[in-house]
Order: C-alpha cells, then structure tokens, then sequence
C-alpha cells in the first residue's frame, strides 16, 4: 500500500567531517554558556591604599626619603641612614637655682706685696752684693712669710726732682739749687726725670724727660721766689697723686728744709696718703743745714723771710718728718752739713736706687680688709745665724738693712 523508500548511504569520509563539524559547534555551545557565569563570579578589585585608609579620606603615600620597605598600611618605621654628622652635645646644665638666692659669682685674688731692699754698710753706706735668697727672712705682723721671688734689681730710674723754692732766704734757696744741680749730675742717658718747684703751691717744670739739658733748663728758670709760704704737705700729696698713675718703682728726690708753712693737708693725711700709695720711695734731702749751725753756735735759729722766725723746736719737727717719709717708703734722709756732701750723697742715692734686692711675697693673711699690715726683713746667714761681712782688710762690718715700713692691703675684690 504505500510506495517504496529510496534510502541513502554516505561515504565513509564524509561522516568522518560531519562528525568533526559537530564537535565543533558544541564546543562553542558550551564555551559562550560557561563565559557569563565566570564574569558574574569575580569581584571588583580592592581599593589600593593610596586611595583609602579605612576612614574614608584619601590617604597620603609616604616620601621616599622615607627609607625602609613599603606595604599595604605605608613605609615600615625604619628610618633612613643619612651621611650628615652627628649633632654637638647638649650645653652642660646649671645647678639649679635657689630661691632667694642670688646669682652671683666669687673671685678671690691673693695679693702679692712687693718689697725692695737696700743692704749697705753702716760706715759708708756701701752697697752689699752677692746677698741670695736664703739670706733673707720676712716678716709681716711677726709672722714670717715666704719669698716666692727674688732678684737683684739695676734699672733706669724713674724720679722726681721735687724742690723747695719759696721766698724764705736766700742761703735756703741757694742750697736748694746746688742740691738740685748735684742730682742732675748723677743722671745717666736712661733715666726718666721730672722736675717741680712749689712755694704756695707745687708748679710742674718739666714732665718726665731723657734729656739732661732739659733737666738743666727747667733748674734754671728758679732764680726768682714768688711767695714765703713752703706748702710741702700740698705739694707732696699732689706729686704722690700723679705718679699713682705710672706703673712700676718711682722716687721723690725731695730737696726741702722739711718746714711746712700753710699746707690745707694735715701731716696725719699727708701720712695716710704716703702708707696707700705703693712703689714710691721718698729720699729727702735736707737744705739749709749751714746757716742754722751758725745761728745754733749763737743760742738762736734762722728766720723763713718776711721777718717769719721759727725755733728751734720747729726745725727738729721737720727734720723728723723727712726721716719718717723715708722709713714709711724704704728710702733714706740725708743732712748735708757742707756744700761738698751733695754730691757724696747723690751718689749713695743713686747707688741706693740702681742696686737693690728685690723681694715679693703672697701674704699668709688673705684678708682683703684695707688694713695697715707691718713689714720687717732681716739679713742673716744661710744657717740662720748672724750675718759677718768683712772689709777689704779683713775688719767685720755692721751692715744696715733699710726697707718700707708695711704696706696698706687692699679693701674690696677687684
């Protein structure tokens, strides 16, 4: 009843391409279904660090200078090595104050005295040399200090030439002229010499010089007094003042008859200001010696000029206070009875001056209390024992030991 069907028969390679073509095509299939399943699986990627730090702002990435290695939460806290130099130590701290304790500080300055020494023989007032330092013993206040410097100094001198020129007579001034000229004699081309006159008042001839002549010069210009009245108290003081200026030993060649006439300073301040004033030595000379030995040898004394007499009482109390401004400074008065002495005793002057030990001490008393402290120096042996010197022939001979009485100490911490 129903018709016949043809049925066909492919060839053996065509099923072999049909089979692969196929394949194929599922693979596809099967590709684009699994593709969307995967994309919806993955997640969005983290925010990086440098986009958030947990609190909602941006976060700031780290310096490199930083150093060190870096993660997710920034640079580890690994400091980065530098080449720089280490920094300076910290200044040294202060003690801690206290309160109501002042902040000051204290400096204590131990003084050291001076004393120049004269050592001479009592018959000729001749230098004695070769003295050491075990020769010497120093005593302040009896208690004995010890010489921590000694030398034997020979200098240029420095000095003044203070003169006694009122109109009191004329023997007076005369000597006082000869006695001034007999000094500039013995000056050598290194000294420094100034010279003053003072009558009323003290009046400056020449200032601190080298030159002879203008020693002579400035000698020259006294022929004429003004005034009666001799003020040395004045006169010294003013002169002490000046030369508290100049540093190193200074002298006073004091040519006077000693007479103090109408001076405003008293001899207790004029003593005063000789024991404050340090490195001066005062070498009095006295004037007027031959005309009070002929009104001596006549039971009467000289008259000043202007018809002022004074006794004799008068002239020993002037003659003691020239020894005493020479004892107060180390030095050493001198009377000349004759016109021929000025030149013998300028010599042992400037003998004196140019040759003299020179010791210096550091107190044992500190005490800066503005004190009048003693001195003493005596010249023994090395053992100790008493000192022989002995004369070109063999004679012992007394020697004389001639140094500043004390000295003032200072009164406040410089």
């Amino acid at each position: 009843m129903f018709p016949n069907r043809k049925v066909m028969t492919l060839h053996p390679r065509s099923r072999n391409l049909a089979h692969l073509m196929l394949t194929l095509a599922a693979s596809l299939f099967l590709l684009s279904a699994i593709t969307p399943v995967s994309a919806q699986d993955q997640s969005p990627p983290p925010p990086s660090p440098s986009q958030d730090n947990g609190n909602g702002k941006p976060k700031q990435d780290a310096p490199s200078e930083a150093g060190g290695p870096t993660g997710d939460i920034g640079p580890y806290a690994i400091p980065k090595k530098t080449t720089e130099a280490p920094p300076p130590p910290p200044p040294p701290t202060s003690p801690p104050k206290v309160e109501g304790l002042p902040d000051y500080s204290i400096k204590v300055n131990v003084p050291l005295v001076n004393v120049d020494v004269m050592v001479t023989l009592k018959t000729n007032g001749q230098f004695v040399p070769g003295l050491k330092k075990d020769n010497f013993r120093l005593f302040e206040d009896g208690s004995q200090q010890q010489i921590t410097n000694f030398n034997v100094s020979k200098a240029p001198i420095t000095a003044v030439l203070l003169v006694e020129f009122g109109d009191t007579r004329y023997s007076f001034m005369l000597d006082a002229l000869r006695a001034s000229y007999a000094f500039a004699n013995t000056l050598s081309k290194d000294d420094w010499i100034a010279v003053s006159y003072y009558d009323m008042q003290p009046h400056i001839l020449v200032d601190f010089t080298q030159d002879k002549r203008a020693v002579y010069g400035a000698l020259n210009q006294l022929r004429i007094a003004g005034f009666s009245e001799t003020n040395l108290f004045d006169a010294l003081y003013d002169t002490l003042d000046r030369l508290d200026r100049v540093e190193g030993k200074k002298y006073i060649i004091l040519i006077t008859t000693g007479f103090d006439s109408f001076s405003r300073i008293t001899l207790d301040k004029i003593t005063k200001k000789i024991k404050d004033t340090k490195d001066v030595t005062i070498f009095p000379i006295s004037v007027g010696w031959i005309i009070r030995e002929m009104y001596a040898s006549r039971g009467g004394t000289p008259p000043r000029g202007a018809g002022i007499y004074k006794t004799e009482m008068d002239y020993l109390q002037a003659d003691n206070e020239m020894r005493t401004f020479a004892a107060m400074t180390g030095g050493r008065a001198y009377f000349p009875r004759f016109q021929a002495e000025y030149g013998e005793d300028f010599q042992d002057i400037g003998s004196d001056i140019r040759n003299q030990y020179s010791l210096s001490y550091h107190p044992t008393n500190s005490k800066l209390d503005g004190t009048y402290r003693k001195v003493k120096v005596q010249v023994v042996a090395p053992d100790g024992g008493q000192l022989k010197v002995k004369d070109q022939k063999g004679k012992e001979q007394k020697i004389e030991v001639v140094s500043r009485d004390g000295y003032t100490a200072k009164h406040s911490v410089d």
